[in-house]
């Protein structure tokens, strides 16, 4: 198999069949607290994939040419943690200054990057199937596409959803939960596809 159809291949996967947040289910809390919006939806989506790009970039580097070395591979949570709270606070620092209303809009959820599980699970993703450099920035970015194409789709969902007719009980985070849920099962139907492709 060529390189860009392996390429390829690979962004099927990372985006649709392996989706982090209807797979893996990491990075559910800014999906369900961001996705009222399609607006705020991208630029949380936005930032997430600088985010997971340049951490998946910088965390290979630390991992394979400090912490290996050194043989202190126990440290990488801790290492990864540190990176991705510099680059979250660099994302906050730019936001502020450049764009005060999405940075107040994004509220809480822009610092909850730093936690967010799915940043840190693309970086040990990364170490844990030995990904070679490349590779590694290619999962993260693509990852992060998944997880904005998820939460774009989702905040379409919730913006008819305000208009449709629903019953009170489901109103809210109920119906949210369950369109969350029908969207998982859709996107397993992508695991056939893929595997087609193969």
């Amino acid at each position: 198999m060529n390189e860009p159809t392996s390429i390829l291949l690979f962004f099927v996967s990372c985006v649709l069949t392996n989706n982090f947040i209807f797979s893996r289910f990491l990075g559910c809390c800014p999906f369900l607290g961001v996705s009222n919006k399609v607006e705020t939806s991208v630029s949380m989506g936005l930032a997430v994939t600088f985010v997971m790009t340049i951490a998946s970039l910088f965390c290979y580097m630390i991992y394979n040419w400090l912490l290996v070395p050194l043989e202190i591979t126990f440290m990488s949570t801790i290492a990864f943690i540190l990176v991705i709270a510099a680059l979250v606070q660099f994302v906050e620092m730019f936001l502020k200054k450049s764009s005060p209303t999405l940075y107040s809009a994004l509220g809480i959820y822009l610092p909850l990057i730093t936690t967010n599980c799915a940043v840190l699970g693309v970086a040990t993703l990364n170490m844990n199937e030995g990904y070679d450099l490349l590779y590694s920035v290619l999962n993260g970015t693509f990852s992060a596409l998944g997880f904005t194409l998820a939460i774009v789709l989702m905040a379409g969902v919730r913006e008819r959803l305000e208009s449709s007719h629903i019953p009170e009980c489901m109103k809210g985070f109920p119906i949210t939960l369950v369109s969350a849920g029908l969207m998982a099962v859709a996107f397993m139907g992508f695991s056939g596809l893929f595997s087609s492709l193969m």
